[in-house]
């Protein structure tokens, strides 16, 4: 078993590579964190909630020798509604495009039946070369984390599955996420880079801003909504009449809900909830775009959206 540690050693390589990367694991195995740890910024929303991603976020490490580009696809699941079922098949699809997988396993948790789920899935994809990333290292003593790693390359030669590396990471502590990207960026084919220098995401700004109100939203509420909220920002214009050294950008957007006894838990007492959701996101806003931001949040029902496939496309699923 190769597991890697700092002292391992790179061959050095003059040929620039550029290519596609995902990381799959079941929901909350660390992927968004670990997107944004190695992107150095907030392009994947994060939350102590699965299922928080839900479109295909791709963050963009520049090397001057490559160009990696992260998809961080949602958490593959049994789904249970029309939304997860969707959701599922933007995994398969990302995996049959990318030149590489990670698959993430939690360090802090057995390798489970959602772990062995998503697996033996990965068993059947031939290509593709895997490499196995134990995630949130910094919550367990050596003792642990050896045990997990031992029983990852277990769960790879049960399967059938050769993974290219084993690599034990922080996102939190930012321990090893270099290597990491040392060791993810070999395994990418030989060729330009594909976006600019300094782009950090592709991702559309309307839906980054959707994914911060929604992040935002996504705190402190009951374990029963995390799969119920939407966010669809309806418009996002500089305000007339500022002066150029004062400008304003005015951003309007709809939090949808499936039921109205759910808006009295985003609104909350006298609309707090909903004015902490307005300031948290505001700021997270106004750090992505670069401007100052006034940003007006309403409350809408959308009536068991996840199993209608008019309001899916509605909400852009």
């Amino acid at each position: 078993m190769s597991v890697r540690t700092p002292s391992s050693e790179q061959p050095a390589e003059t040929v620039h590579r550029a290519g596609f990367a995902c990381f799959v694991g079941r929901p909350n195995a660390g992927k968004s964190t670990l997107t944004n740890a190695l992107v150095g910024q907030k392009v994947a929303i994060t939350s102590n909630r699965p299922q928080t991603t839900r479109h295909t976020v791709r963050g963009i490490v520049h090397r001057p020798d490559a160009q990696l580009i992260l998809v961080d696809t949602p958490g593959l699941h049994k789904p249970r509604t029309l939304l997860g079922e969707r959701l599922n098949d933007v995994v398969r699809t990302t995996w049959a495009e990318v030149d590489v997988i990670g698959f993430c396993l939690p360090a802090d948790q057995k390798i489970g039946p959602g772990d062995r789920f998503i697996a033996k899935e990965l068993a059947g994809i031939k290509k593709t070369p895997k490499v196995a990333i134990v995630t949130k290292t910094d919550l367990v003593d050596p003792k642990a984390l050896a045990e997990q790693l031992i029983a990852v390359d277990q769960l790879g030669k049960e399967l059938g599955i050769e993974w290219a590396e084993i690599v034990p990471v922080s996102a939190v502590g930012a321990k090893q996420v270099d290597l990491l990207a040392d060791l993810l960026i070999p395994l990418l084919p030989e060729g330009p880079a594909l976006y600019p220098e300094g782009d950090l995401t592709d991702e559309p700004e309307q839906v980054m801003v959707a994914e911060l109100i929604r992040e935002a939203a996504l705190e402190g509420v009951r374990d029963e909504l995390p799969h119920s909220i939407a966010v669809v920002v309806e418009e996002m214009l500089p305000r007339e009449d500022r002066p150029a050294d004062r400008p304003l950008l005015d951003i309007h957007a709809n939090v949808y809900i499936e039921r109205p006894s759910q808006k009295g838990i985003i609104i909350g007492p006298k609309g707090k909830r909903l004015k902490e959701v307005g300031i948290k996101s505001r700021k997270h806003i106004e750090a992505l775009l670069g401007t100052p931001v006034f940003l007006d949040l309403h409350v809408k029902v959308a009536k068991d959206w996840q199993r209608d496939p008019k309001q899916l496309r509605r909400l852009g699923f």
